[in-house]
């Protein structure tokens, strides 16, 4: 969505108190109208990592309760951005829609974790990032069947805001929750997030070329997969290889560097 002017900053957050502290049930219509597109947008990009038997329209319809979701629990009073918080909610109704179906088998996610187990054993063995050639070999598939992997695993390698993490199936709370949304970010804080940028950035300089340009154009760009497709000269499925590849990779180097914080 485009920028708010400060005039349509005052009016939206003026929807927000009429529906929020007031009832207004017009106020309440209006917001869901006015973000509805954020689905559409979602949507689309989460599709394009799909396989071709998950019905778009499914997605839109997970995201929708995401969306309701996302409006019933935001705190206008805080001076946040509602669209990011939106996003993020939508986007794991509509992943935590497609596994109540059935969509990512425990196979699946068994594959997606011996391909990670894969890239760090060998990168801290080589001292280098492994090529495909080497992880096939590893695992002992065919190059092929490796890229059949990265397609299967695209969706696993998503994460769901509402997912249920931790050590104890008792102590097991939703992943948001241990998301920390403050204005004044503490010192300790900082410092990590400083060297977790240090980190990816090495790790991304490391990934091959077309790995990185797919990681750039999508992340940094915010383009989609099939857009990135056309300017690259390849395939949509090859570019979903490519970016499942990268975050493999991306993953082994932050799980290294979580370990060295323990």
């Amino acid at each position: 969505m485009a920028r708010l002017t400060s005039q349509e900053k005052a009016k939206e957050f003026d929807k927000w108190v009429m529906w929020k502290q007031e009832g207004s049930r017009e106020a309440e219509v209006d917001l869901i109208t006015k973000f509805l597109p954020l689905v559409d947008k979602v949507a689309n990009r989460l599709a394009i990592n799909l396989p071709a038997n998950v019905d778009k329209d499914d997605l839109i319809s997970y995201g929708r309760f995401g969306l309701l979701d996302a409006l019933a629990k935001f705190d206008h009073t805080r001076g946040l951005q509602f669209e990011t918080y939106a996003m993020w909610r939508i986007r794991g109704a509509m992943i935590d829609g497609l596994r109540e179906n059935d969509w990512i088998p425990r196979t699946v996610r068994d594959k997606a974790k011996k391909i990670e187990e894969a890239y760090t054993t060998l990168e801290q063995k080589m001292l280098r990032m492994p090529t495909d050639l080497e992880v096939s070999e590893y695992l002992g598939i065919s190059e092929k069947e490796l890229q059949q992997v990265f397609l299967e695993t695209s969706l696993a390698s998503m994460v769901s805001i509402d997912e249920a993490v931790g050590e104890e199936d008792e102590q097991k709370t939703a992943r948001h929750s241990y998301i920390v949304d403050e204005l004044t970010p503490r010192p300790e804080t900082v410092a990590e997030v400083g060297s977790l940028k240090e980190v990816l950035v090495g790790a991304i300089d490391k990934l091959p070329e077309k790995e990185r340009l797919v990681v750039s154009l999508f992340y940094f760009e915010e383009m989609t997969l099939s857009e990135i497709a056309e300017i690259m000269s390849l395939s949509p499925s090859r570019i979903s290889q490519l970016h499942s590849k990268a975050l493999f990779r991306l993953r082994s180097a932050l799980s290294r560097w979580k370990s060295q914080l323990m």
